[in-house]
């Protein structure tokens, strides 16, 4: 090569051409390469190895697993499962060895193993889950892990959701075992009418009913279940249920469920240091004393509820909210379009109560009742109540619906019913020293509170209190402010009434109601007046939503802290609107 075809970088253009040299190498330059990634390329090579394997091609390791031998290639196996890579590539004696006998595999999930690591394909059924569970995570496969948690996670059900949350924590895959918890604590009620159920053992019961994830209609239900539990193996098991019972949410079951069980059931008779137990809870709600216990709060996510309300005319809107992501979900309309109507949540289902339709034929106040299914998604009208009204209050005490107050036309309602829903009947109770429509009313420590409202001349401050042992009514402390048509919520031990009309102005001002002080006080107010919202409380917030400012339907959201003293905007509903109810329940559409 003559001197005169050398560069300062080497070859000349001419001189790499006359080599052989790719002749786009001078015109193109380095970052103009195109990369190609061959997809099918991992595939093709598995499916090769494979074929050599069926034919004893390169194996160079021999597993085998009591009667039964696999021929392998060891960088195969090595590749898939870091149990082998150790093996091979350390300093253990298998890696010389032509042969490695492995104690304790079945031969049908070796076999299905070692297909997976050259086919990347693996079948999990009932028939071999929990053998090859087990030696997946010994072998570090995670994929084969990962499927089988995956194909365990489809079979839950109440019948073997214990048995597959013990599965998945005794070979640490810790996702399946919270998926098996959230799924028992979210069916509950099923799980325990379960043989499984029944044999777990009594301390495995007792960290089981003490989850605050359970979710129960009521917690008769979870009483209900250890009394089931002790009666499966009486002669063993009656001296656990004192300990038991600590566990079970007492200050949460009705006064008359207490009675019964103390009346009726054999087991405290025969253990007298649990109906002295229960008699002291029985005493404690009967004082109306500040619950002790802290409430269940169900693993899947809870969502503000509200339904109907009035733009222009009545709404049949059923929505929910969902506070964590800030978005709403529409769910099954109304069946009656209804403003004024009141909400409550009793035995896990929503009732929507009375109300007004307010439509371009004309207006009628209603009595009707419905209720809605949210696992479902569906309404069902319930009986009626004995006569229509519109603005109503509504609370939910003992697991009872009461409703207060109300107006039929022109006539303003005292009177109170009530709503078994296990029976489907009402009961007429005492009624209210006043008349009252657009009045709040919330539940306080076994006693219901009717809050402000419009007797047909002035608005109110007052506030009345109901004794469902007694069955009769007082006047406790009056607001600071004439109040109708407040949204009225109880937090802990406070009432809290928000806005309303003071019959001159919309309010934005907010008093908050010390029961076991008697007393009211101003907090800080709102952004923006309301009348006709409504409110609701999850994670310790309140929510004000919605309403009229004396312009304007709302649909804007406020948040209240009560902590930090302080109100911030979140987000908007749907639509502006007025005269709609709300509560808070779990959310199907969010069950994990």
């Amino acid at each position: 090569m003559a001197s005169s075809e050398l560069t300062a970088n080497g070859l000349s253009s001419a001189a790499k051409t006359r080599c052989g040299a790719c002749p786009l190498s001078a015109a193109r330059p380095p970052e103009g390469a195109m990369h190609f990634s061959i997809t099918e390329y991992p595939k093709e090579a598995l499916g090769q190895m494979n074929a050599l394997r069926g034919s004893g091609k390169f194996c160079d390791v021999v597993v085998r697993t009591g009667e039964a031998s696999f021929a392998c290639h060891r960088v195969v196996l090595a590749s898939c499962s870091p149990y082998f890579r150790a093996m091979f590539c350390g300093n253990l004696k298998e890696a010389d060895m032509g042969e490695v006998v492995l104690h304790g595999v079945h031969a049908d999930v070796m076999a299905t193993l070692v297909d997976f690591a050259y086919t990347a394909e693996l079948s999990v059924s009932e028939a071999n889950v929990c053998r090859l569970l087990p030696t997946s995570c010994m072998f570090q496969i995670t994929h084969a892990v990962d499927a089988c948690c995956t194909f365990l996670e489809q079979q839950l059900d109440p019948s073997n959701a214990i048995g597959i949350s013990d599965f998945a924590q005794q070979h640490g895959c810790s996702q399946l075992h919270r998926k098996a918890k959230e799924y028992i604590d979210l069916n509950f009620t099923e799980v325990a009418k379960q043989e499984e159920f029944m044999h777990l053992g009594p301390c495995e019961l007792m960290a089981l009913i003490k989850r605050d994830e359970l979710n129960v209609k009521c917690e008769s239900q979870v009483y209900t279940a250890v009394r089931t539990w002790v009666h499966f193996d009486e002669k063993v098991r009656l001296h656990r249920l004192e300990h038991l019972l600590c566990a079970v949410r007492c200050h949460f079951l009705t006064p008359k469920f207490i009675r019964d069980q103390i009346d009726y059931c054999r087991f405290l008779r025969i253990n007298p240091q649990c109906k002295d137990y229960l008699c002291r809870i029985l005493s404690d709600l009967e004082q109306h004393k500040p619950c002790p216990d802290q409430k269940r709060y169900p693993q899947g996510a809870m969502v503000i509820y509200t339904t109907g309300g009035y733009l222009r005319q009545s709404l049949s809107n059923m929505e929910c909210y969902h506070p964590q992501f800030n978005q709403w979900f529409q769910l099954a309309d109304l069946p009656l379009p209804r403003s004024g109507l009141g909400m409550a949540i009793a035995e896990g289902l929503i009732f929507a109560v009375g109300g007004r339709n307010n439509s371009p034929d004309g207006n009628t106040d209603s009595p009707r009742v419905d209720c809605f299914d949210w696992l479902n998604n569906v309404w069902r009208e319930c009986p009626p109540m004995s006569v229509a009204r519109n603005r109503v209050g509504v609370g939910v005490l003992d697991n009872l619906l009461y409703v207060v107050g109300g107006s039929h036309g022109s006539s303003h309602h005292s009177s109170v019913e009530r709503y078994n829903p296990i029976e489907e009947t009402w009961t007429m109770v005492a009624p209210m020293a006043i008349k009252r429509i657009g009045v709040g009313v919330t539940v306080v420590n076994r006693l219901l509170y009717a809050v402000g409202g419009y007797d047909g001349k002035d608005r109110l401050r007052s506030t009345e209190c109901y004794n469902p042992d007694k069955d009769e009514w007082r006047f406790v402390a009056p607001m600071n402010t004439m109040r109708s048509g407040c949204g009225v919520v109880a937090m802990d031990d406070y009432i809290y009434a928000v806005g309303g009309y003071d019959g001159a102005q919309q309010l934005s001002s907010v008093e908050c109601y010390d029961t076991l002080k008697d007393r009211w006080k101003l907090v800080a107010p709102m952004n923006c007046p309301r009348s006709a919202l409504s409110v609701a409380v999850t994670d310790n917030k309140l929510y004000a939503m919605g309403g009229y400012d004396g312009q304007n339907f709302l649909s804007s959201i406020e948040v209240y802290n009560p902590e930090l003293d302080t109100w911030k905007d979140v987000t908007n509903m749907s639509c502006g609107r007025s005269g709609h109810a709300s509560a808070v329940y779990l959310g199907v559409i969010f069950r994990t």
